[in-house]
């Protein structure tokens, strides 16, 4: 597939943040910490 290993990436973002905060969280600290992650592994994302 095309967008497969991108995909695969940004689902393991996702994935370390809710293995690390769980749940119960604003919004907004999830964006933060995608954020963060995102950077971490080297992309780029847009602010909402």
């Amino acid at each position: 597939m095309k967008f497969e290993k991108l995909t695969h990436r940004i689902i393991g973002c996702a994935m370390r943040i809710h293995s690390t905060l769980g749940n119960g969280f604003q919004e907004v600290i999830y964006q933060r910490a995608m954020a963060i992650e995102m950077k971490k592994e080297g992309l780029k994302r847009i602010e909402q």
